[in-house]
């Protein structure tokens, strides 16, 4: 008599979230800014006063630079924030908080 075939531990399946409208596929447990980068994208934010481009600087969650808009809500750093299936992911202008007087 043969014992059953082991089951193997489920495997998550790979995800997408919308970048700007866009689809971007990720992987179970990567960040917004690693799913970002793998798709090819750089930059996903602009500075408050000259509009510049912006993206993964430092990684670790010291810096700013990478800093995006999800689910409506500005300031996440997207090197620290998860991906999450149909998460909306938006480019981050300035410093995400337009409806304040500067």
């Amino acid at each position: 008599m043969s014992s059953p075939p082991a089951s193997s531990p489920s495997v998550p399946s790979p995800f997408a979230f919308t970048f700007d409208g866009q689809d971007v596929p990720a992987e179970p447990g990567q960040s917004v800014a690693a799913a970002l980068i793998a798709s090819g994208r750089r930059s996903w934010r602009t500075t408050r006063v000259e509009g510049r481009p912006r993206g993964v600087f430092c990684g670790i969650g010291v810096c700013f630079d990478c800093l995006v808009t999800i689910n409506r809500r500005p300031n996440h750093r997207a090197c620290l924030a998860q991906a999450r299936p149909g998460d909306t992911v938006t480019t981050q202008e300035g410093a995400g908080h337009d409806d304040l007087a500067c």
